[in-house]
């Protein structure tokens, strides 16, 4: 029998279990759960007969790979997919996904949300500003992008976005200026909102460079991954002005130095927030079980990542 493996350190909303066994039950697929694991020992053990592997932001490493002799199909829960060795997959003929747009609401919300939060001084009780009439920048306009641009656009900011792989006329279909550089986005914006992936191009793109073109009062908004950002040359950035500020739904490895040396102008969630809501989470765990159904009876490679 074909056998579906959820492994997920950080499980699944209860909510969306039902629905991925519905759905792979359905197609006579056998589901395993495998969560709040603590070893890799247990995942080792737990993927070696699974066909079928579904994971969040859990480690798919080259050893996880070849431990599943019966392994075609590897689904993560969400946008990014980096976490997944692609090179050991392909190796293995183990096909790898994604399941783009099911979390991007729930990210946007979020880079909204830390910026009203940030803004009002992280409601201190003392005057804040207001993001009405300020320029937003938005770095890749994907799916992310997109919900990022239609939430300001309620907020009355004016939008801009930066994205090379996007005709200028499909962006400005959604009221949104484009702009023929990411110099340009970043000398216009006083907020930006990055939402590029982290591969060999990106990683530590965001440096120096960019970040002090940005006008007086500057704001980067960073809910993608903490590899795009040089730290280094943040750090350098923060230090020569006194009114650049980082916010991050993940902390940077630089982060205590700068609540040390820079208060009141950083924020960062706990932990990485950008998926975590009910609604984004049953919707990246349903999407995942369809896209191995579809595979393995329809051999549909739309959502493949490493073709």
């Amino acid at each position: 029998m074909t056998k579906v493996l959820i492994a997920t350190e950080k499980p699944f909303h209860p909510d969306a279990i039902p629905g991925i066994k519905k759905i792979a039950g359905d197609a006579g697929f056998e589901v395993t759960l495998l969560e709040k694991y603590k070893e890799k020992t247990d995942l080792l053990d737990a993927v070696k007969d699974a066909t079928a592997l579904i994971v969040r932001s859990d480690k798919v490493t080259s050893d996880v790979i070849e431990a599943a002799e019966e392994l075609k199909v590897v689904v993560r829960a969400g946008a990014g997919y980096d976490n997944v060795d692609l090179d050991a997959a392909t190796k293995n003929n183990v096909a790898v996904m994604n399941t783009p747009g099911q979390n991007s609401n729930a990210v946007a919300e979020l880079a909204l949300g830390m910026m009203v939060f940030h803004a009002r001084g992280h409601f201190n009780g003392k005057s804040g500003t207001e993001l009405r009439n300020k320029t937003l920048g938005i770095h890749a306009f994907g799916h992310v992008g997109q919900f990022v641009a239609e939430i300001a656009k309620g907020f009355n900011m004016d939008v801009y976005a930066f994205d090379p792989f996007k005709d200028s006329k499909e962006i400005e279909k959604m009221g949104v200026k484009p702009v023929s550089s990411v110099g340009e986005l970043y000398e216009k914006c006083q907020y930006i909102s990055l939402h590029i992936p982290s591969n060999e191009k990106t990683k530590k793109s965001i440096g120096y460079d960019l970040l002090n073109k940005m006008p007086e009062n500057a704001t980067l908004v960073n809910t993608a991954r903490k590899e795009v950002i040089n730290e280094e040359e943040l750090l350098k950035v923060m230090e020569e002005r006194n009114d650049f500020h980082y916010l991050s739904d993940i902390a940077p490895d630089c982060a205590d130095q700068i609540a040390e040396n820079y208060e009141g102008r950083y924020f960062f969630t706990p932990k990485k927030m950008g998926a975590q809501t009910a609604e984004a989470n049953i919707n990246a765990g349903l999407a995942a079980a369809e896209q191995i159904v579809n595979y393995i009876k329809n051999n549909d490679t739309t959502f493949q990542v490493n073709k």
